[in-house]
């Protein structure tokens, strides 16, 4: 199946942050089916510097929730050391990262429980994701 990730850096080396988690995706799944270009946007959901954003797509059978912590381990080997910290309301509160790692899409599945749900949730409210998805080679359902 296709999977896309959406990889983000916003503090450190931001480019060679995603580049190098690029190539440990690379080494477990293969290379890269196709990737988008780039780009840089502001935080959303928290005042910080700008990220750096891009996807990746990949093909795989691997169990998602392997995907999941897979990518967890590739962004606490790059130096990421926040877990998630929520408000009273339940609402996330995001801060920094070296590298964050999102899948956005794996299939048609879906998945929705506490710690996984796909397609991401927030792929609507990310107004360049889509587009970056689609130069990954994602078909968008019209």
């Amino acid at each position: 199946m296709k999977l896309y990730l959406e990889l983000g850096s916003n503090i450190g080396a931001r480019r060679t942050n995603i580049i190098t988690a690029l190539g440990m995706l690379d080494a477990r799944y293969g290379r890269r089916l196709a990737m988008s270009d780039i780009i840089e946007t502001s935080a959303l959901g928290f005042e910080g510097p700008d990220f750096l954003n891009c996807v990746a797509c990949f093909e795989t059978d691997e169990d998602p929730h392997e995907i999941l912590s897979y990518c967890k381990r590739i962004e606490k080997a790059l130096g990421r050391k926040d877990h998630p910290v929520y408000k009273d309301n339940g609402d996330r509160i995001y801060m920094n990262r070296t590298i964050d790692i999102d899948i956005l899409a794996y299939g048609n599945l879906v998945i929705d429980t506490p710690e996984l749900k796909i397609p991401h949730h927030q792929v609507e409210s990310r107004p360049f994701v889509k587009p970056l998805m689609v130069q990954a080679g994602y078909v968008v359902d019209k």
